[in-house]
Order: structure tokens, then C-alpha cells, then sequence
């Protein structure tokens, strides 16, 4: 059964929306091109952000999360905080830009469910070839965002678990659309995620189209139903201080 699908797994989505696994299957998918930091600083630039957003889950109560996007120097840091009556999950990731792509130095998660879970640690040794998720979920946003996956068959991103293990995830990049959650109003970038050995299920995130690594809303479905949603109930962000 894909890591994604359990219980935990859902109530902690926006932590582990990385944890698709493999998908082989995929007709011919590549890898993105990674968008260069000059690409980057032209195109969209990283600002920090405070992110809140309520999760939905089909026969469990609605969770609250936490994303914030913090700059320290010349890294960044990704932290994601979930929590329910029964579970809490939290995950942080520093990274930096290169020219390469998104390159991770340290990575930290901790799960709970009825008070069982554990706390899992990835240092620069083990990250060195490969990002973590939470670095990798900003990589992928920022791929969407650049327009570096063109292949009309999808894209590949390669990233590691909180336990180190190599994953895979095959995604296409469709066009931007306007949607409208509890936070207000945004122009969105909607991609498609994909897991070819489970069909009948599909994931969709939307990407805010001025800020690299912040997701608005996402839609988990099977069969064609949708079982679980998140999306943004509020944010604070630099853009919000800007003169009109």
C-alpha cells in the first residue's frame, strides 16, 4: 500500500505529500531542467512566508498546519507542523540555492499518533546526493514555476524520505488558474502527481505563482472522489507590505 494512503500518513499530508513513492510505470518521464539561480532571481524570487491552512481528511477531524519559509543568511529553512487531538507531526528542512538546483544541508522530522511515533534525522553526509522532501516539495514548485519541466510526458524528481530512502515522483505542470480559498484570492500553478501503479488515485497541488515553495491548496481522490483536501486559511508574507 502507498506510504501516502494510511491514516497517518493523511493526517500529516502537507508533511509527507513527498511519499508517493516510486512510479516507474510513467511513459518516458524526465528530469526537469533545474531553474538556475540567475532563472531564479529573474523569474520568481524566495520570500519568506507564514502559512496556515486546514486539513480535511475523509473520517478523521480536520487538522490545523503550520509552513513557514524563514531566510538565514545564505539558507533557507522550510518548517511544516501538523496537529490533531490524536496525532501531531512536525518537519524542518536548510537548504540553498545553487546553480544546479536546491541543495539540502540538514533535514529533522518527528511523528505522533496516540502518542506512539518516532524522530528521524538527516545530516549533510546523507543529503549530499540527493534532497530531502521538504527541500525537494520547494524544488518542485520551483520547476513548476520556471517552466522547467516542458516534456509533454511528465517530469521525474528524486528526493529521500525521513528515513534516508530514496523516492521518486512523476508529475506534469498544466496552466495556471485563479482560485479562490479562505485566505483570499490567488493566481495559481496546478500540477498533477501521479502514481501510475495505483491509477485510480491522484494528487493535484496548487503552487502560489509568485512564491516559490508555498502550496495553496492540494486534492488527494480515488476513484474519482476527492478524500482529502488542504488549503490556505491564511498568510503572512513581504508581498503583503508592498505599495499597490
Amino acid at each position: 500500500m502507498n506510504r501516502l494512503l494510511r491514516p497517518l500518513t493523511l493526517l500529516a499530508l502537507p508533511l509527507l505529500l513527498l511519499s508517493l513513492g516510486s512510479a516507474q510505470a510513467m511513459a518516458a518521464p524526465t528530469a526537469a531542467k533545474p531553474a538556475s539561480v540567475s532563472d531564479t532571481e529573474r523569474r520568481v524570487t524566495p520570500q519568506p512566508f507564514d502559512a496556515r491552512y486546514r486539513l480535511e481528511v475523509s473520517g478523521w477531524p480536520n487538522a490545523s498546519i503550520e509552513h513557514r519559509l524563514i531566510r538565514d543568511n545564505h539558507h533557507w529553512q522550510s518548517r511544516m507542523n501538523a496537529s490533531i487531538a490524536v496525532a501531531r507531526g512536525n518537519e524542518r528542512s536548510r537548504f540553498f540555492l545553487t546553480p544546479e538546483g536546491v541543495r539540502s544541508v540538514n533535514y529533522a522530522s518527528g511523528y505522533s499518533l496516540l502518542g506512539i511515533g518516532g524522530d528521524y534525522r538527516l545530516g549533510s553526509d546523507e543529503l549530499s546526493e540527493l534532497p530531502d522532501r521538504q527541500a525537494a516539495l520547494f524544488d518542485l514548485s520551483l520547476s513548476a514555476l520556471n517552466g522547467s519541466c516542458q516534456e509533454e510526458a511528465g517530469c521525474r524528481l528524486v528526493y529521500q524520505d525521513h528515513r534516508g530512502r530514496e523516492e521518486s515522483l512523476d508529475y506534469r505542470v498544466h496552466d495556471r488558474e485563479t482560485l479562490s480559498l479562505p485566505a483570499g484570492e490567488f493566481e495559481a500553478v496546478k500540477v498533477e502527481v501521479m502514481d501510475p501503479e495505483t491509477p485510480d488515485r491522484t494528487m493535484t497541488f496548487h503552487f502560489h505563482s509568485e512564491l516559490p515553495g508555498l502550496l495553496l491548496a492540494v486534492d488527494y481522490r480515488r476513484d474519482g472522489k476527492r478524500k482529502s483536501r488542504l488549503r490556505l486559511t491564511s498568510l503572512d508574507t513581504p508581498l503583503d507590505t508592498q505599495a499597490p
